[in-house]
């Protein structure tokens, strides 16, 4: 049987490769958020309270625009939809745990840590231990994106654009979605979901990334109903 210990490290050892995404694209929050006026403990705490990249970048964006605080929260919900959806998948394997466990590994849960503990789960035997190997991978990832939102805010202005590091927070979507598709159902919903979000990039306050989730969601659920019929 696999230990704890053992399933931990595997979880590390699981999120590594991703983190040479998250890397870059935590330090480009930082630098966004001073950018914004954003006090320094403010920019921060939004990493440790937040936590969640593409929540954080948008709110930076509205704030700096002056949007009211609810629409601002409300934003964010909106795009935090998602973690529904990794919770309800999730659901089933982390069921027979203890509340505090699931809330730990609830406040972890990134598309990060999802993409590679679903595949694990998918393709382990169920050991009792499994978990850890959730927590190793969420924790690790909270770390990298706490030193690397900190460096970005120490940074500041002082990361030459020439760095494009905005590049690397698509190429780690698409590392992240493309070994999880299966089924032609999978492939077309994410395809159109793509599709959208290239079309509708030009909507005001990053809604085009909610039109794309729910138009590939709903590309998705349909062919998979129509496949059930």
């Amino acid at each position: 049987m696999v230990s704890k210990r053992a399933e931990f490290f595997n979880g590390i050892k699981g999120i590594l490769p991703i983190l040479l995404g998250v890397l870059p694209f935590g330090l480009i929050y930082g630098v966004s958020a001073r950018s914004a006026g954003l006090p320094v403990i403010a920019a921060q705490a939004m990493s440790f309270i937040v936590f969640a990249g593409s929540a954080q970048f948008v709110m930076v964006q509205l704030i700096s625009a002056g949007i009211p605080v609810g629409i601002i929260i409300l934003t964010a919900c909106l795009l935090n939809l998602r973690h529904a959806l990794y919770s309800a998948s999730l659901a089933p394997y982390v069921q027979q745990l203890p509340r505090r466990w699931k809330m730990l590994l609830a406040y972890v849960l990134t598309d990060e840590a999802y993409a590679v503990t679903i595949i694990h789960y998918q393709q382990s035997d169920e050991t009792g231990y499994t978990h850890w190997y959730f927590l190793g991978a969420g924790l690790t990832l909270w770390m990298v994106w706490q030193i690397s939102t900190a460096t970005g805010i120490v940074l500041g202005a002082n990361v030459p654009a020439s760095w494009s590091l905005d590049f690397a927070l698509p190429l780690t979507f698409i590392a992240l979605v493309i070994p999880s598709l299966r089924t032609r159902a999978e492939w077309i919903a994410a395809a159109t979901a793509g599709i959208v979000a290239v079309l509708a990039a030009g909507l005001p306050f990053n809604l085009g990334l909610l039109v794309a989730t729910f138009t590939g969601m709903a590309m998705g659920l349909g062919l998979e109903v129509k496949a059930g019929v």
